[in-house]
């Protein structure tokens, strides 16, 4: 990961002291907390802001959300004394959902904010705010309908915090998900049109789980594609496990999961490469 510059960091300081002011105006919030490296970011500023006892962070479990991710989520939660209520969401039952077409994400955070929105309202909190980025905006991101339809807000975004910025600002916090490659839903693993089922959600996760063991960092996919598994790693990584015998261990494992074949991709990992494929987004 690149170092920050020392001038990019100043102004980032500066916008978090901004996002501190916007949230000291809600006086209360509800974050819909994932632990990826932006919710976890605003859910620890949010608690200094304005106090453990007028913060919510609501994690919505279903079998796309990954079981190393609701760890991540907790482990920051427990350590920075951030408020935590879990919900179960029911997207798998949506025929909508389950028929993956290219909006998918779209009906997963329908369903996640008819939740969570109206969890923070009994509770007395108003304003319901997601870790959305200045970054996001550029990519596909049907999920981003869903919010504004049920007023979700994004602080992140209206401040104008990057991703490289909010993770310079997270390790100065020692935010332990500062480093935390981004890890998007397991549906996402699925090209567009593939239906998404439990058990498919489960193999791509045993599999991520598996080249994890073996000791793989960063960035890393096992897209779905029937019987094999498309693998794609980071660049440094991708370099070590071409070789013959690291390969096939890794293929080992993949296949021990419960996928038949095993492809690593060579041209490594890529945000949104399903997209990319489906034609949904621009390479």
């Amino acid at each position: 990961m690149m170092p920050i510059e020392p001038a990019t960091i100043a102004t980032a300081r500066e916008k978090e002291i901004a996002l501190v002011a916007w949230l000291r105006e809600r006086g209360r919030v509800a974050i819909g907390f994932s632990g990826g490296v932006d919710s976890a970011y605003l859910a620890c500023v949010a608690v200094d802001a304005l106090g453990s006892a007028n913060v919510l962070a609501i994690i919505g479990k279903s079998a796309s959300y990954p079981a190393a991710q609701w760890a991540a989520a907790r482990g920051v939660a427990d350590r920075f004394g951030v408020p935590v209520l879990e919900i179960d969401t029911h997207e798998m039952e949506d025929p909508r959902y389950a028929a993956n077409p290219a909006n998918r994400c779209y009906f997963c955070k329908t369903e996640l904010w008819s939740l969570l929105v109206p969890a923070a309202r009994e509770r007395g909190i108003d304003t319901v705010i997601d870790g959305t980025n200045a970054d996001d905006m550029a990519g596909h991101r049907p999920g981003a309908v869903a919010a504004n339809e049920n007023a979700v807000e994004s602080p992140l975004l209206i401040i104008g915090l990057t991703k490289a910025e909010i993770r310079a600002l997270s390790q100065e916090r020692d935010i332990p998900t500062w480093a935390q490659p981004s890890s998007p839903c397991l549906s996402s693993r699925i090209p567009y049109g593939i239906a998404v089922t439990a058990t498919r959600l489960a193999t791509i996760e045993r599999a991520e789980a598996a080249l994890r063991e073996l000791g793989i960092s960063g960035d890393l996919r096992v897209r779905y594609h029937d019987d094999l598994a498309r693998v794609e790693l980071g660049s440094v990584e991708l370099e070590r496990w071409l070789e013959p015998e690291a390969s096939e261990r890794l293929a080992a494992a993949v296949r021990n999961a419960g996928f038949e074949r095993v492809a690593i991709d060579l041209r490594g990992f890529r945000s949104g490469s399903l997209n990319v494929l489906t034609g949904v987004s621009a390479a």
